[in-house]
C-alpha cells in the first residue's frame, strides 16, 4: 500500500517539472487530433483560411473569440464552458543576434478549475508608451481532457523577438475559451527587457560608461584629481568635470594624453575657495552621460607668520609705519574735499546732466533672481506624434532643459507612460491640464491635421495604425482649445496656457483655437518662458533679471542645452525630408 503511494506522489513530482512546448502542426492535424498535435501554434495563415479574408495586422494570428471562429464549428458545445486565468507568469530573456534588441519567451501555468474544459492560449505583448503589439494563439486538440494533475505544467510561449533594450512591456495570458460574463480569464504581468549592460557586457556600452575610479589628494593649495578612462574600444576621448559650492560652479575640459597613460589621468583643480565643501560631478563628454558624483573639502592654508618671533622694535616700526599711512590718507582726502567744494562754484548746467546721467547709470546692475516659491512651478508640455520621432526626441530634449535649468517640474507622457496605461491618455490629459500652472503646447505640421474617413470594409495597415494611436494629439488640442476658450468667455487670465514653436515650423502650424494665447519661438524665447514660468520680469527701473545658461547665446555651455541643440537641429533635417502636409492623411474607421 505504501508503495504504491510512493508512486503516486513521484508521479506528482514529475508532473511538477513537466513543462509543454508549442508544436509546429496545421490546423487540419488539431481537428482530425492526429499524433503529435496536442498543443499546436496558430499561425496568420490558418487564420485566414478560416476566416476567408486576408486578417494582417498588428494582431498577427490572435483573432476575438478564436475557439469559436477555430474549434466551434463541430461541436459548438467545445466553447460554451469557462477556464479561470492562468497564473504563475515568468518572463525568460533568450540570447539574440541583433545587440540593440532583446527577446523573450512567456511561461505559465494553467488554473485548476475549469481546466477539463481548457482549450487553448491567446498570449499578447504590448509595449508601454509606445504602439508595440505582438500576439500568439495556442490550441489544444478537441478531443484531449486534461486532469486537475496537468494544473502543474508549465506551457510555453513561442520567442517574442524584436524587444528594445531597456523599455517596459505587459504581457496578457488569455485562457481559451472566453466565455461572455466572465472577468478572470486573462492574467496581465509587466516587465522590463534587460539593458545594454546586462546583454553586451558593461564595456560594449557606452552610454552606460562612467568612470569608478576617483580619488582626490590635495598638494599645499592645488587639488589633484585621478579618474579611471574608458576602454579604447569606446572612442571616448575627452571628458569634463564641474564642482559646486557656496552658490559658485566651476567647470574644466579634460582631455586626456593618451599616448602617456591609457587607464588612468589627473588633473588639478584650481580656483577653489579654501574651507569649502565641494560637490564634483566627472563624465565623459558625450550626451546624456552617466556622471560620477565625488566631494571635494579643500583645506585651509595655514599661515606661517605665526611661527617665528619678530623683535619688538619691528612691531614699533609696523605701528610707526601704518600711523603714517593714515595720517598721508587723511591729509590727501582732505585737501580733496576742499578743492571739491571749489570746483562747485564754477561747475557748468551740461556737466550737471551728464553727471546726473553717469550716476543713473551706475544704479543698473545685474542682481540674481531670488525664488519666492516655495515648490516649483509644474508645466505640463503636449505636442504631435505625428512628425516622426525626431521632432518627439526635441520635445523631450526641451522638456529635459526646462527641468534641469529653469526650475520648472515638467509632466511629459513619455515620461508618465506607466502612470497614463493605468489611467488611460484622455483621464491622464484631464487631471494634468486641470492640476498644472502652466501648459505649453509645442505646434509643428502634424498638430494642425485632421483624420479622413477610410472606406466602409478597407482593412487599416500598419502605418495607418501607427497614425490612429496618435489620434490623442487632435483631443488634446481641443481640450487645451475649450479651456481657453473659457477662459476668454469668463473674462479669466490667460497666462496658463502657451504656445511654441521650434525654428523648422510656421505660424500656420499653430492651430486656430491656441492663436489667442502668446506664442514663443525656441530656442530665442527661453528667457521670455522663465519669466512667463516665474512670474518675475525681465527688466526693471535701473535693474534687470539675468539667469545663467538660459539665454540664446548661453543655455549650449550646458550638456542639456548642447543635447536640445543637437536635437532640433536633427528634428529641421528630418522635417524637411517629410511630404507636405496636404498630402499626409489618417484614416480612422467610419
Amino acid at each position: 500500500m505504501w508503495i504504491g503511494a510512493l508512486v503516486l506522489c513521484h508521479l506528482l513530482m514529475v508532473a511538477d517539472l513537466q513543462s509543454s512546448n508549442p508544436q509546429n502542426c496545421s490546423l487540419t492535424c488539431l481537428r482530425q487530433g492526429g499524433p503529435g498535435c496536442h498543443y499546436c501554434r496558430i499561425n496568420s495563415d490558418e487564420v485566414d483560411k478560416v476566416l476567408g479574408l486576408k486578417y494582417k495586422g498588428t494582431l498577427g494570428s490572435c483573432i476575438p473569440w478564436p475557439c469559436f471562429q477555430l474549434l466551434g464549428e463541430e461541436d459548438p458545445r467545445l466553447c460554451q464552458h469557462f477556464v479561470q486565468a492562468p497564473h504563475d507568469i515568468n518572463i525568460e530573456s533568450v540570447p539574440s543576434s541583433d545587440p540593440n534588441l532583446d527577446s523573450v519567451v512567456v511561461s505559465w501555468k494553467p488554473s485548476q478549475y475549469g481546466i477539463e474544459f481548457l482549450r487553448g492560449f491567446q498570449v499578447s505583448l504590448q509595449s508601454l508608451g509606445g504602439s508595440g503589439f505582438a500576439c500568439q494563439l495556442f490550441l489544444f486538440q478537441p478531443n484531449l481532457t486534461l486532469s486537475a494533475s496537468h494544473a502543474q505544467t508549465v506551457y510555453k510561449s513561442d520567442m517574442f523577438s524584436g524587444l528594445s533594450l531597456g523599455s517596459d512591456y505587459a504581457v496578457t495570458v488569455m485562457a481559451l475559451p472566453v466565455p461572455e460574463k466572465w472577468e478572470k480569464f486573462y492574467h496581465s504581468k509587466i516587465f522590463s527587457t534587460r539593458s545594454c549592460e546586462e546583454k553586451n557586457g558593461f564595456l560594449q556600452c557606452k552610454a552606460d560608461w562612467y568612470p569608478k575610479y576617483v580619488a582626490v589628494q590635495q598638494k599645499e593649495a592645488v587639488v589633484v584629481v585621478t579618474f579611471n578612462l574608458a576602454p579604447p574600444i569606446m572612442g571616448i576621448t575627452s571628458y569634463f568635470c564641474i564642482c559646486r559650492a557656496n552658490g559658485k560652479t566651476t567647470s574644466r575640459d579634460i582631455i586626456p594624453n593618451l599616448s602617456r597613460n591609457k587607464t588612468h589621468h589627473s588633473f588639478a583643480l584650481e580656483d577653489l575657495e579654501e574651507g569649502s565643501n565641494y560637490t564634483c560631478e566627472i563624465a565623459a563628454n558625450q550626451v546624456d552621460a552617466v556622471r560620477k558624483v565625488f566631494n571635494v573639502y579643500v583645506k585651509k592654508q595655514e599661515s606661517t607668520l605665526g611661527h617665528h618671533n619678530f623683535p619688538y622694535w619691528s612691531l614699533a616700526f609696523l605701528f610707526v609705519f601704518a600711523a603714517a599711512i593714515i595720517f598721508v590718507v587723511i591729509l590727501v582726502l582732505r585737501m580733496r574735499k576742499r578743492d571739491t567744494q571749489t570746483k562747485k562754484r564754477i561747475i557748468q548746467p551740461e556737466i550737471m546732466i551728464k553727471h546726473h546721467e553717469d550716476e543713473t547709470a551706475k544704479k543698473e546692475e545685474i542682481v540674481p533672481l531670488c525664488g519666492n516659491r516655495k515648490t516649483p512651478p509644474t508645466l505640463l508640455i503636449c505636442y504631435s506624434r505625428c512628425d516622426g520621432p525626431a521632432h518627439m526626441d526635441a520635445v523631450m530634449k526641451l522638456a529635459s532643459f526646462i527641468q534641469q535649468h529653469m526650475a520648472t517640474k515638467v509632466s511629459l507622457d513619455r515620461w508618465d507612460s506607466l502612470e497614463m496605461s493605468k489611467e488611460g491618455q484622455m483621464a491622464w490629459y484631464c487631471r494634468h491640464i486641470r492640476d498644472s500652472d502652466f501648459i505649453l503646447v509645442v505646434c509643428s505640421g502634424g498638430l494642425c491635421q485632421r483624420p479622413l474617413p477610410s472606406p466602409q470594409g478597407v482593412p487599416k495597415n500598419m502605418s495607418e495604425m501607427s497614425c490612429e494611436a496618435t489620434l490623442h494629439s487632435e483631443v488634446m488640442v481641443r481640450l487645451v482649445g475649450e479651456e481657453v476658450g473659457r477662459a476668454i468667455s469668463g473674462g479669466e487670465d490667460l497666462s496658463k496656457y502657451m504656445t511654441a514653436t521650434f525654428d523648422y515650423s510656421e505660424e500656420k502650424d499653430v492651430p486656430m483655437e491656441l492663436r489667442p494665447v502668446v506664442r514663443y519661438k525656441l530656442t530665442a524665447d527661453l528667457p521670455l518662458l522663465f519669466s512667463r514660468l516665474h512670474q518675475v520680469p525681465l527688466h526693471s527701473p535701473g535693474r534687470y533679471v539675468s539667469i545663467k545658461y538660459i539665454s540664446d547665446e548661453e543655455f549650449t555651455e550646458m550638456p542639456a542645452g548642447q543635447a536640445l541643440q543637437q536635437a532640433i537641429s536633427k528634428a529641421k533635417k528630418a522635417m524637411t525630408g517629410l511630404p507636405q502636409k496636404q498630402d499626409v492623411r489618417l484614416k480612422i474607421p467610419e
